[in-house]
C-alpha cells in the first residue's frame, strides 16, 4: 500500500516553495481553436463562478475558446459513460470523481495518455494525486497517466458542536481512536430526544444505493481496523489474508450494531449521496462522516451555523492506536480518444495546473476542493486561516497527513465492487437478512475475488 507520509510531504513542499510554486502563469498563443469541455457542477454557486472566471482568463491568455457545459454530477457521469461507449465525445471531461469512470476506460484503451501534461507539474504534485491519476491500459499492458489532476479531497467528520453541548458533553473530551470516537456520540441521543423528537447520534451511510458515500465510509472503517491494504498498488486484492478478513468482519459488526441499536436513522439503508448532507443540515443527527466540506459550505451564509455551531474534525487514530491514513481522491480532466481539439484540451489543462492558476481557482471555489500541489496550502495563508473553523482541519487531513488513493486507481475491478455496493449489501445482509458479520464478510469477499479475476494486471 502506497501511503504518503507527513514527513515526505513536508520535504516535498519545501522544495516546491524554493522553486517558486507561486510563479506567474504563462501560456503561448496559437491559432484560435474551440474545444468542447464538460465540467461538473459545484455544490456551491461559487464553484461554478470560479470555473467561468478560469475559462475567461484562459481564453484571454490563449486566444482559444472553450465551449463548456456545467452539469450535475450524476448527469455528467451518465452522459460521459454514454459518450465513451458511443464514441461521440467532447474534447475534455473535467470530473469530480474520475475514479468512477477513468480506470475502466483506461483499461479499455478509450482515453488519451496525458503524461506530457502531468509532466509539467509532476515534481510538485502530491504523490497520492499522482497515484490517483495513473491507470492500467490492458491493450498496452502498462500503466500511464490518463488524468490531469488539479484538485484533491478526502472525508472529514462533521459535527454539530451545539448539539454536543446541549447533550451535556464537551467535544474536547472525544477519544482519539476510531470506534471509541463514534461511541462518544451515542449517549447524546437520549438527552437530546427530550428536546428534539427525532434525532440520532450517528449519520452513518449504510446505503445499498450509493454511489460513493457508503463505499467511502466502509473503507474508512476498514482502515481503522487494519485493512488499508485490502488492495495494493500492484492491483492485487488480498481477500485471502486473515487480517483483511478480520478487518472486514469488525467493520461490518460495528456499523450494523450501531444501526440495530437505533443510533442511525432507519432510512440510511436507502440514502443517496445527498441524503446524509440534507439530514445533517436538518440536525437529524449529531455527527456525519462525508466527503469534502460541502456540508459546511452549503451553510456558509448562516454565520451562526458556519462559524459557531458546526465543527469539522480530521481523523482520530485507528483502533490499534496508530495514526490513520486518509483515503484521498483527485479530481481532474481526461481526454477521450476521438476528441477533435486535443491540443487545446491539453493546453487548458497545462494552464490550469500551473500553481498560481490552480491556487486562485480553488480558492475562488471556497476550498471545497484542495490543490493537488500541497505546497500551495503551505505557502498561502488562506488555506490554514484560523478564522475559518473548517478549512484548516480539512487541509491538514488531506494534504499534510498520511494519505492513500482510491483503490480504483490500482485496479478498475474495484469500480465494479463499488458499483455493486458489495459492502453496503453486506451490511444489509446482516441488518435485514439475519446474516452474521462473518457470513456477510465472506460473501462480499468471495464476490470481490470473482470481480478481480476479470482484471488481471501484468506485473513489470
Amino acid at each position: 500500500m502506497a501511503i504518503m507520509s507527513r514527513r515526505a510531504l513536508l520535504a516535498q513542499t519545501a522544495g516546491v516553495a524554493a522553486a517558486g510554486a507561486l510563479g506567474l502563469p504563462h501560456i503561448a498563443r496559437s491559432a484560435a481553436t474551440t474545444a468542447v469541455v464538460w465540467q461538473t457542477q459545484g455544490f456551491v454557486p461559487e464553484e461554478d463562478a470560479a470555473f467561468r472566471s478560469l475559462v475567461a482568463d484562459y481564453e484571454k491568455a490563449s486566444g482559444n475558446k472553450l465551449d463548456y457545459s456545467i452539469m450535475p454530477f450524476l448527469a455528467q457521469g451518465q452522459k460521459t459513460v454514454s459518450a465513451l461507449t458511443s464514441g461521440e465525445v467532447p474534447d475534455l471531461i473535467s470530473f469530480d470523481a474520475p475514479e468512477t469512470i477513468v480506470p475502466q476506460n483506461a483499461w479499455e484503451d478509450r482515453l488519451l495518455d496525458v503524461s506530457d501534461v502531468v509532466e509539467t507539474q509532476k515534481a510538485t504534485l502530491s504523490p497520492t494525486a499522482l497515484l490517483c491519476s495513473r491507470f492500467y491500459n490492458n491493450a498496452k499492458r502498462e500503466r500511464s497517466f490518463y488524468l490531469c489532476p488539479y484538485k484533491m479531497a478526502s472525508v472529514p467528520f462533521h459535527v454539530w458542536g451545539d448539539l454536543v453541548e446541549r447533550a451535556g458533553a464537551k467535544l474536547s473530551d472525544a477519544p482519539d481512536s476510531w470506534d471509541k470516537f463514534f461511541d462518544f456520540f451515542k449517549p447524546m441521543q437520549a438527552p437530546l430526544r427530550k428536546r428534539i423528537r427525532k434525532i440520532y447520534a450517528l449519520g452513518l451511510q449504510l446505503t445499498t444505493v450509493g454511489p460513493n458515500d457508503g463505499n467511502g465510509l466502509f473503507y474508512a472503517f476498514l482502515a481503522a481496523n487494519g485493512g488499508t491494504d485490502i488492495v495494493t498498488e500492484d492491483g492485487k486484492l488480498h481477500a485471502d489474508d486473515p487480517r483483511i478478513r478480520e478487518a472486514v468482519i469488525k467493520s461490518i459488526a460495528y456499523m450494523t450494531d450501531a444501526y440495530k441499536q437505533g443510533y442511525v436513522p432507519p432510512e440510511a439503508l436507502s440514502w443517496s449521496d445527498a441524503d446524509d448532507n440534507n439530514g445533517f443540515h436538518e440536525k437529524a443527527f449529531v455527527m456525519d462522516f462525508d466527503g469534502t466540506i460541502s456540508t459546511e459550505l452549503a451553510m456558509i451564509h448562516d454565520k451562526q451555523a458556519y462559524y459557531h455551531d458546526m465543527v469539522t474534525l480530521g481523523l482520530p487514530k485507528d483502533n490499534a492506536g496508530h495514526p490513520m491514513p486518509a483515503q484521498v481522491g483527485a479530481g481532474g480532466g481526461f481526454i477521450p480518444k476521438g476528441a477533435k481539439a486535443v491540443p487545446v484540451a491539453k493546453e487548458f489543462m497545462v494552464y490550469l495546473m500551473q500553481p498560481k492558476v490552480m491556487n486562485t481557482y480553488l480558492k475562488n471555489g471556497l476550498a471545497r476542493w484542495l490543490p493537488a500541489i500541497p505546497a500551495l496550502a503551505k505557502d498561502d495563508p488562506f488555506w490554514l486561516d484560523p478564522s475559518d473553523p473548517h478549512r484548516g482541519p480539512y487541509v491538514r487531513q488531506c494534504l499534510f497527513g498520511q494519505t492513500y488513493p482510491s483503490y480504483n486507481a490500482y485496479n478498475p475491478a474495484n469500480g465494479q465492487v463499488n458499483a455493486e455496493q458489495l459492502w453496503g449489501q453486506a451490511l444489509a445482509a446482516v441488518i435485514k437478512g439475519g446474516d452474521s458479520p462473518e457470513t456477510a464478510a465472506d460473501k462480499a469477499l468471495k464476490r470481490a475475488v470473482e470481480i478481480y479475476a476479470k482484471y488481471p494486471i501484468a506485473q513489470s
